[in-house]
């Protein structure tokens, strides 16, 4: 331990933010998570010429995606790791499927504890997971 790390108890961060997601068109990819998801858009800021910032969340969650352009050498179509909730599992996994989202056939279920869950992905092929 160095000492100007002596007496603290980490670091200040607070909390989880947001998350980047690469999309391919950020118009499409926000009518996607704001029209079919549902989710708010929270910020839709122009930078400089042909570059936005981007910000969708469900409503009232307290993190956030961000939607943004793949940087050179990156592309849309990621395992993002994220992890959302669902106060109804089987109502959200059939509403997507009927929306025409691309969902998996069927809810998993293992039983206790791990909670119910299905995986959909967006229009890029970002891949997103479910759980109640």
């Amino acid at each position: 331990m160095t000492e100007s790390s002596k007496g603290t108890k980490g670091t200040r961060i607070t909390e989880l933010g947001r998350v980047a997601v690469p999309v391919a068109d950020q118009d499409r990819a926000l009518d996607f998570y704001v029209g079919t998801l549902g989710f708010e858009k929270r910020a839709d800021i122009p930078m400089g010429e042909a570059l936005r910032w981007i910000e969708v969340a469900p409503t009232g969650g307290a993190a956030a995606i961000s939607l943004i352009l793949p940087m050179e050498g990156q592309s849309p179509g990621v395992e993002t790791g994220i992890i959302l909730v669902s106060e109804d599992i089987d109502a959200d996994h059939a509403a997507l499927r009927d929306r025409g989202v691309d969902v998996d056939a069927e809810v998993k279920r293992w039983g206790d504890p791990v909670p119910p869950m299905f995986g959909f992905r967006d229009p890029d092929g970002n891949k997103f997971m479910i759980v109640q």
